[in-house]
């Protein structure tokens, strides 16, 4: 396990209730209803919340890698993260699928420029290994 050197940012939330309660973060910027997958109640679930943040964050580590190969990455980029619940042998497990759209881009480019996001993304270093992770190329 890597120990981090220095922190750049904590994000911090406070939850009741668990997947029926709510979840507020310490500077009042997210302030969301919970609620299970597939019920319908008002309000969110924790696999869409990761999904959201996967996402953002994978696009981030794409302009980083794009950089590095010296490609302009299109203004509309997109990462379409799909993050399944689901069970097996009695216990609970995630899995995911990552769709990227990186239009104009030729597909050899936008291929190296995934996988190196893929090696960067916080997100992705936190799955590798523990989850079942696919990567699609639109």
């Amino acid at each position: 396990m890597t120990k981090i050197d220095k922190v750049l940012y904590t994000g911090k939330t406070h939850t009741t209730g668990g997947r029926e309660g709510f979840s507020r973060s310490s500077d009042g910027e997210l302030d969301v209803t919970l609620s299970p997958p597939g019920s319908k109640r008002a309000g969110t679930n924790p696999e869409q919340l990761f999904a959201a943040g996967w996402s953002a964050c994978f696009i981030g580590a794409m302009g980083i890698a794009a950089a590095a190969q010296k490609v302009q990455l299109p203004s509309d980029v997109s990462v379409d993260a799909e993050v399944d619940l689901g069970t097996a042998e009695g216990a609970y497990f995630l899995q995911a699928r990552l769709t990227i759209n990186l239009p104009g881009v030729d597909k050899a480019v936008a291929r190296s420029i995934v996988e190196a996001a893929h090696q960067t993304c916080p997100y992705s270093k936190a799955t590798r290994g523990n989850i079942d992770v696919e990567l699609i190329l639109a």
